[in-house]
């Protein structure tokens, strides 16, 4: 019989669960230390409407999930212009910003899934400021979720392999495209290992940006039994020209997916490699980090937050 069934007791006290363990428990997020480095997200492309709208919506999927974190978005610098042209920043005006006020030098994640050309004039800019360049945001499985949720969005392929019911649409072999020549085709083969498990239909991966590449790769996939062979690309959007991509399915007459765009996942990938690329908390900043909980009366959360901060991200 429970209390509230007892005339004259007290009615009961909801009391907070004790947090989940084990491989199904919630991951706390880490804490973003004050005074830690900005995050520059550098975009292969110039500023316009379209890198524009994709960028700052990322943004808005990093801040939401890091409320603490310190962001801006560094572009390519446009042919003819000058600083202070427009509110629009590059990544080298950012940096030297960051370096005439005395700030920690921000981390560099470049927006591009996979290898690509810009990344070493990226590496030779940030070099000169002393700032780090992360890796690029693949190959990862969330890309390779990323990929599925557009093809599916065209008709392309199931939501989910729990469904089992066909799609008359539904492609029986996947070209992943990529931009940044052959070396990116590799890296994005990883990724479409991932696809083709969540797909069960045979994945290869081509390069935009080398000429016979998608049509070698739907040919393949055609002589080795497929008959809708469809086009996913395994890009962001900023960092490949469009018409790549529209004379890639005229030429292949393939159906193709959209690019990835800001998909949430694109987002926490942003979040989780600039995470990953901040110093570790020495123990006479942690203890700090205590010492100011316990004196505000959070003692309990603010270790837990600590030591999330001193365990790093977790993985997706």
């Amino acid at each position: 019989m429970s209390t509230a069934a007892i005339p004259g007791a007290p009615l009961p006290v909801r009391t907070p669960g004790s947090r989940a363990r084990g491989r199904h428990r919630r991951p706390e997020r880490p804490e973003i230390r004050t005074g830690s480095p900005a995050l520059v997200l550098a975009v292969p492309a110039t500023a316009g409407p379209e890198s524009r709208s994709v960028v700052e919506e990322l943004l808005s999927i990093v801040r939401s999930e890091h409320a603490g974190v310190q962001a801006a978005v560094g572009y390519l610098p446009a042919d003819g212009a000058e600083a202070g042209d427009s509110e629009d920043r590059t990544v080298a005006e950012l940096l030297a910003a960051a370096a005439e006020a005395g700030l920690p030098t921000p981390v560099v994640v470049p927006l591009v899934p996979g290898p690509h050309g810009f990344l070493t004039e990226l590496h030779a800019l940030a070099a000169e400021y002393g700032a780090t360049v992360t890796d690029a945001l693949g190959p990862h499985p969330l890309l390779a979720e990323a990929v599925h949720v557009r093809l599916s969005e065209a008709g392309l392929a199931r939501a989910d392999r729990a469904r089992l019911f066909a799609i008359a649409t539904a492609a029986d072999g996947v070209v992943l495209t990529t931009v940044g020549g052959e070396e990116a085709a590799a890296a994005a083969g990883i990724t479409g290992v991932l696809l083709a498990a969540r797909l069960a239909v045979p994945v290869v991966a081509a390069a935009l940006d080398v000429p016979g590449s998608v049509a070698d790769a739907v040919n393949h996939l055609k002589e080795t039994g497929s008959q809708r062979p469809a086009l996913a690309p395994l890009v962001i959007g900023p960092e490949a020209d469009s018409e790549l991509l529209a004379t890639a399915a005229e030429e292949t007459g393939c159906p193709s997916a959209a690019p990835l765009g800001a998909y949430p996942t694109v987002g926490q990938l942003i979040a989780s490699t600039y995470l990953a690329a901040l110093p570790t908390p020495t123990a006479e900043e942690l203890a700090e980090a205590e010492a100011e909980a316990a004196a505000t009366g959070g003692a309990g959360e603010g270790s837990r937050r600590a030591h999330a901060a001193a365990e790093g991200p977790v993985e997706g």
